[in-house]
């Protein structure tokens, strides 16, 4: 017998969890960050970031990274990070060999990362999940 899928309200609670574990350091400026937890990315969406297939986008920020911050910027919304559940369920089950909250958190914290400035460039030379 298998159990469901751990429906949005579960994913943002694993999301949530990997927010309030973050270190010290780095929790006050995560704080400002909106987080939305949706099944899909919008058609709109994918679109815009030239992405043909839903499965391809697990998490997505938007915002000017920090390091991009000014206080002189009018800002047009706030900092978020979206989550997106069916694109993270699909390569949790491809993988097979991590548990589903490591890697809802996987993702948050990659997306912090650009949040604090990091390019995906920068993530990878350090991010050793995929090895």
């Amino acid at each position: 017998m298998t159990t469901p899928d751990p429906d949005l309200a579960s994913f943002e609670d694993m999301a949530r969890a990997a927010f309030a574990a973050l270190p010290p350091a780095f929790s006050p400026a995560a704080q400002s960050v909106v987080l939305i937890v949706e099944d899909w990315p919008s058609a709109t969406l994918l679109h815009e970031m030239g992405i043909d297939d839903p499965l391809d986008l697990t998490g997505l920020y938007e915002g000017i990274p920090l390091t991009e911050k000014s206080h002189f910027d009018q800002p047009l919304g706030p900092d978020t990070i979206w989550i997106f559940r069916e694109p993270i369920l699909e390569e949790w089950r491809d993988r097979g060999d991590i548990d589903l909250a490591d890697l809802v958190t996987h993702v948050v914290v990659h997306e912090l990362a650009h949040h604090f400035g990091w390019s995906d460039e920068d993530i990878a030379r350090i991010d050793r999940w995929w090895e």
